[in-house]
């Protein structure tokens, strides 16, 4: 029995295995293109945006409302006019829309680098938002489309492109807060010159190989759009919850410095905690995905996604009324960001997944486009609500209490039946 055992483990060890696909192999020039660019996106994104806060408030003088108010405006004119960018990538095509974007965002880079006046910061602020409402859009858009053919033609759900479309980003990200960090100790000002540099680079690369025209994309100059989209009620209810979300991820710039700074005295570990979301994603996205979509379909992922994201402003609640400083006061923070970070992780493959499902043919720029518009508007007018809170002298807890109910409560936004619009 022992030899039998022994020759049957010899010949199986002679058989060949099948090599592992490996996603990006399977990628067309066009997706890989789209990917690295979402990568180098991010490096010049946040070598900056992670430090305005406190750029603003310490530099510049801004009160605690006016800061929260600034962010929310960036995030709004990013977000909020996704729409517009959507829509123009539907009716011109990715490559004009991309690169009018990359030029617009180093103009607002150097120009924030510069300003002083809150109107010049405004300003700087509005070009860099738009800019992403610009080329954002036409990225993430194609990517989806993308997603889906690559999924009809049999190489595994559409959320595992996503999700690497996501880590890529991630992988960003990282990097990102850590080149701003190492700017930072020199000046701010070259802080947003190395952004506007990076972004020079995604230019010249678009210039050189993004095709003039994508196949399978057509212009769609048919009215009444916007219409159908504002009655498609499945979708805003996405929208509503996404914005949730979004409201929730945004308080990486408000709420966690400030807590880090009461912790601490610095804002020092904040480029840490940044790394420590950026690599989280970076290994564990694809794993995550691949389980999830195994046994979880969109809906699910998504309000599993909200608890957790929920459940990271509540380790922070729960931690406040001690006021733990130094390493032991970093914990929640901490908590906090590894909470976030695996909820993003379901939310957002799943919300990019889901919008080519409720989107009408020919329109998937303007619907990708409204998903961040309406969460942008969520995004601004919350931004404000808890940029005040947080300076009302309330209970520790309390701010953070509140941010834990937000995304709980938007489980309860979901649509509940997939599909095409009809």
């Amino acid at each position: 029995m022992t030899s039998l055992i022994s020759r049957t483990l010899t010949r199986a060890a002679r058989i060949p295995k099948p090599p592992r696909r490996r996603t990006w192999t399977e990628l067309s020039p066009l997706l890989r293109l789209l990917i690295l660019t979402q990568l180098a996106f991010n490096i010049g994104f946040y070598a900056v945006l992670p430090f305005l806060a406190e750029h603003l408030g310490t530099a510049i003088g801004m009160a605690g409302w006016m800061v929260g108010f600034v962010l929310g405006l960036r995030t709004f004119s990013q977000q909020g006019l996704f729409v517009v960018g959507g829509w123009l990538v539907d009716r011109y095509g990715v490559r004009p829309v991309v690169l009018t974007g990359c030029t617009l965002r180093i103009a607002g880079f150097a120009w924030l680098g510069y300003a002083e006046a809150t109107w010049a910061v405004i300003g700087a602020v509005l070009s860099i938002g738009f800019a992403a409402a610009l080329f954002s859009p036409a990225v993430e858009s194609e990517v989806a489309r993308q997603a889906v053919t690559w999924e009809e033609e049999g190489h595994g759900p559409r959320t595992r492109l996503l999700a690497l479309f996501t880590v890529a980003g991630q992988a960003g990200a990282f990097v990102g807060p850590l080149l701003g960090g190492l700017l930072l100790a020199v000046d701010f000002r070259i802080a947003c010159l190395a952004g506007a540099a990076v972004f020079v680079l995604v230019l010249a690369g678009h210039v050189w190989l993004m095709p003039q025209h994508i196949p399978g994309r057509t212009p769609n100059r048919e009215r009444g759009g916007v219409r159908a989209l504002l009655r498609n009620r499945r979708f805003l209810a996405l929208c509503c919850a996404y914005g949730a979300y979004l409201l929730a991820y945004n308080q990486l710039y408000l709420a966690l410095p400030e807590e880090v700074e009461r912790a601490t005295g610095s804002q020092t570990p904040l480029s840490w905690l940044f790394a420590l979301s950026s690599l989280l994603v970076v290994f564990a996205q694809l794993p995550i995905t691949r389980w999830v979509g195994d046994r979880l379909d969109l809906r699910r992922s998504m309000a599993i996604g909200l608890l957790l994201v929920a459940a990271g402003f509540a380790v922070v609640a729960a931690a406040r009324p001690a006021d733990w400083t130094g390493g032991a006061g970093l914990l929640p923070a901490a908590g906090y960001v590894v909470l976030l970070t695996l909820g993003q992780m379901l939310v957002v493959p799943a919300a990019r997944a889901w919008v080519p499902d409720l989107a009408e043919d020919g329109r998937l720029g303007l619907y990708t486009g409204a998903l961040f518009s309406v969460s942008g508007l969520i995004v601004l007018i919350g931004s404000s609500a808890t940029g005040s809170l947080l300076d009302l002298g309330l209970p520790a807890a309390v701010p953070w209490v509140v941010l834990a109910a937000l995304p709980a409560l938007a489980v309860a936004l979901l649509p509940r039946r997939p599909g095409k619009t009809s």
